[in-house]
């Protein structure tokens, strides 16, 4: 996954080479933290689908249903398919 550093306007020809490996090496930087992170959050999703929360009516009921899905899946035993 990469994630490109946005483009100053005008900036010149030299310059833009010139930072290419910069923001190769940031990019790249950036990915190694991000995928980790974005992988556990889709596997919590995958196991709780903790994004339905649909009929939750106010701050309370969000924080009680998210803290009832991550106990539950952390909770629930392990068992491969």
């Amino acid at each position: 996954m990469l994630t490109p550093i946005k483009g100053i306007k005008g900036k010149s020809e030299a310059l833009k080479q010139r930072d290419f490996a910069y923001e190769n090496l940031y990019s790249k930087a950036v990915s190694a933290i991000r995928q980790p992170i974005e992988s556990f959050f889709n596997w919590i999703n995958e196991k709780t689908q903790i994004q339905n929360a649909s009929k939750v009516g106010s701050f309370q009921g969000l924080i009680v249903h998210i803290f009832g899905k991550l106990a539950a899946c952390f909770l629930k035993p392990i068992v491969n398919p």
